[in-house]
């Protein structure tokens, strides 16, 4: 038996897991209907886009039941490294220190998430 290889997930396939993240498990109809006016298409684009994922090692699907019962394969966490690893790579040459300042000066960063890059500063910081 050949092991799957985990692909990077799309756009699309990024909107099931946030769900799949939140929910923890999840039949196809419960994910469409929780992905609401973000997801345009039809039932049978998320049932299709969910095979997809199962094929491409992002979820792990259970077949006991009649409607089978999806959860994510892997963990929001490891997604979100591989993803900014990608993009650090690709759009910042592998600079950490461009990558942040772009994204702080992208978008309003909270009180409470300022308090936490400034304690990863500090971590970060002390075997220096």
């Amino acid at each position: 038996m050949t092991r799957k290889r985990r692909q990077r997930p799309t756009e699309g396939e990024l909107a099931i897991l946030r769900v799949l993240w939140n929910r923890g498990r999840a039949t196809v109809r419960e994910v469409h209907e929780a992905l609401g006016g973000r997801q345009r298409s039809g039932y049978t684009t998320t049932l299709k886009l969910m095979q997809i994922m199962h094929d491409k090692g992002l979820v792990r699907r259970d077949e006991r039941q009649f409607a089978h019962v999806y959860e994510p394969a892997v963990s929001e966490e490891k997604t979100q490294k591989t993803l900014v690893g990608d993009l650090l790579a690709k759009a910042f040459d592998g600079s950490v220190g461009k990558l942040v300042m772009q994204a702080l000066a992208a978008g309003e960063v909270s009180p409470q998430e300022l308090d936490e890059i400034r304690r990863l500063l500090g971590e970060h910081g002390k075997g220096l």
